[in-house]
């Protein structure tokens, strides 16, 4: 069985290092700070699906060290607010806004997602998160909060990378949990849980294919770096890591563990107190 991983305290806390904007760089070839099995190009037909204006409200559920929220300002010139549990990537995203000169459209609050969000009713128009749902338990009641926030025909989106499609082993299913709390859900149980939330589901789009690719340049990545790494985070939890990301390779270009992105809507003139 796999011992706990580190990857956020480690990734956050040397978020605007160049030893881990280069792994950045080669895994995703154009780097805007994720850590996640998204690209760039995926990022940008989420602005579209979201419908984003320069007059959007936007909340980012699991905002990491704010990077990615930062460019859908700079992109769009929209509001963003993202919440995070982990307060390094909290602390880096705040001064990121400030640096980049964004903090009027842009800002983070530290929140526990899986909980009442600290928002009032009918705030944004649209909610997005980026591989971070599998992170946060209560799926249903995450979902509710979601429709609460969210104003008259706002959208929701998330992805959503733990998807059972296959056969999988206790040790790969421990391994590819290693790095934190994970929720595994079978093939159809999102859609339902977006429906049974007050929700209407627009699409369910596979897009597992990235989180094959990416895995694997992000490991080769940090191959390529493992003595300056091993300095930063350690021996064991490189290797820790290392066999992670091998694992969502696996599972990911095999099929057996699969990627979806969810999109969907709160009807206009429909309005169910949560």
């Amino acid at each position: 069985m796999s011992n706990a991983v580190d990857l956020y305290d480690t990734s956050y806390g040397h978020y605007a290092a160049r030893l881990y904007e280069g792994v950045r760089k080669e895994t995703y070839g154009e780097d805007i700070g994720q850590t996640s099995w998204m690209t760039v190009d995926e990022f940008r037909r989420i602005f579209t699906m979201l419908e984003l204006t320069p007059a959007s409200q936007v909340l980012e559920i699991g905002c990491g060290a704010g990077a990615c929220a930062a460019y859908m300002v700079e992109s769009v010139g929209c509001h963003v607010i993202g919440v995070d549990v982990n307060k390094n990537g909290v602390r880096n995203a705040s001064e990121l806004a400030r640096t980049r000169k964004l903090d009027s459209r842009l800002r983070f609050e530290r929140a526990d997602a899986g909980q009442r969000l600290p928002f009032a009713d009918q705030s944004f128009d649209a909610v997005v998160s980026n591989d971070a749902m599998c992170h946060i338990p209560r799926r249903l009641a995450v979902l509710k909060e979601w429709y609460r926030v969210l104003r008259p025909g706002g959208r929701a989106l998330y992805t959503d990378a733990m998807i059972v499609t296959g056969a999988l082993s206790n040790e790969e299913m421990a391994a590819r949990s290693s790095i934190g709390y994970y929720l595994f859900l079978p093939p159809g149980e999102n859609e339902r849980l977006i429906r049974e939330a007050g929700l209407e589901l627009l699409r369910a789009d596979d897009v597992t294919e990235a989180a094959a690719v990416l895995s694997k340049r992000w490991r080769d990545a940090r191959a390529l770096r493992q003595s300056e790494l091993v300095k930063v985070e350690g021996e064991a939890n490189f290797d820790g890591l290392q066999t992670f990301l091998a694992c969502v390779h696996n599972v990911a270009r095999e099929r057996r563990l699969s990627r979806f992105l969810y999109l969907a809507r709160k009807r206009e003139g429909v309005w169910r107190r949560q």
